[in-house]
């Protein structure tokens, strides 16, 4: 027998020797085992082990492979052996502290710095410009008056009022007065601005569910039960040969999330990308694993029956927890 398989840790995967291993492989060894079968796997794409069993190229498939509608057009399966749903990988957010420090050294945080900057130079001058001739000590001539002004407006801004400099006429005084309620209402409006612009930087190009999906970079393979999933959902994807390449990519930062079977995603997800990405909590949709087997196989019954006594037996479930872990 030819049958059908591809990579998809922990149910399809190679040893160091090239040897296929996993839960499908030993399920399906285990069946072929008791009821005699001779067989040789043969690796192909995830297009390839559903058309490859519906043409005759293989008499069956075996692997992570999702009973769908679609496909149950084209060949029979069997009973699931394995049920789960679709998972969201997405990168870990930096600490909190990364976080602000990354965000205060940006373009629009650098020109509101320099546009307060700019208002306290100007009420500056006008504070040295009233006060420089009856006022000299404080504010002396040229650019160390203007200084003087421009310390003496952000001081008062920031209410931190040192004393060293205060106003002593009457225009210098209506100034001020008038600069104390006007700084009040910028230092609330930039206070605001900055913390939105914080909240907003934090939360672009974050996922937190499905909902989120719409709005941002998503990944997936071509092909396989989620891209029916997000097609359902209205939800563009770009295209990834594997896995492991769509996770390789969330964590460079070309995409957002990756959206594929939850199993596969923790599982690699803990193996190699344990420091780098999340894996949300939450199942999301329905899939079932089965194995392909052309229509009307005369192997489906005798398969199922082996297929059933050994899922539910113990060292099954011990097994797959020790894989996965629990669910």
């Amino acid at each position: 027998m030819r049958i059908a398989t591809r990579e998809a840790p922990p149910f399809v995967e190679r040893s160091a020797d090239g040897q296929w291993q996993g839960l499908a492989i030993d399920l399906w060894r285990a069946i072929a085992d008791e009821r005699g079968y001779r067989f040789r796997f043969v690796e192909t794409d995830l297009a390839g082990m559903v058309d490859g069993v519906a043409d005759g190229r293989f008499d069956a498939s075996v692997g992570a492979l999702t009973v769908t509608a679609a496909r149950e057009q084209k060949v029979d399966f069997t009973h699931p052996f394995y049920s789960t749903g679709f998972g969201i990988v997405t990168a870990k957010d930096p600490s909190a502290w990364i976080s602000l420090f990354r965000n205060f050294f940006t373009i629009a945080f650098l020109q509101a710095i320099l546009a307060l900057c700019a208002v306290l130079l100007v009420v500056g001058v006008l504070f040295w410009l009233v006060e420089r001739k009856r006022n000299s000590e404080e504010f002396g001539q040229g650019a160390r008056g203007i200084f003087a002004g421009f310390w003496f407006s952000a001081v008062t801004m920031t209410t931190v009022g040192y004393g060293d400099k205060a106003p002593r006429t009457l225009p210098g005084k209506l100034i001020a007065l008038v600069w104390m309620f006007t700084a009040i209402l910028i230092t609330s409006t930039f206070t605001g601005l900055i913390a939105s612009s914080l909240t907003a930087d934090r939360l672009s190009g974050t996922v937190r569910g499905p909902e989120d999906l719409p709005s941002v970079r998503v990944g997936s393979i071509r092909g396989s039960a989620s891209d029916e999933w997000l097609a359902n959902d209205g939800v563009a994807f770009q295209s990834y040969p594997d896995v492991r390449s769509g996770l390789a990519a969330v964590r460079d930062g070309d995409l957002d999330a990756f959206v594929y079977d939850k199993p596969l995603l923790a599982y690699l997800t803990n193996t190699d990308f344990a420091d780098e990405l999340l894996l949300l909590p939450g199942t999301y949709g329905r899939q079932d694993y089965g194995f392909a087997l052309p229509f009307a196989s005369p192997l489906r019954e005798p398969i199922d029956i082996s297929l059933l006594e050994l899922i539910e037996n113990d060292a099954w479930h011990k097994r797959v927890r020790a894989m996965l872990g629990p669910r």
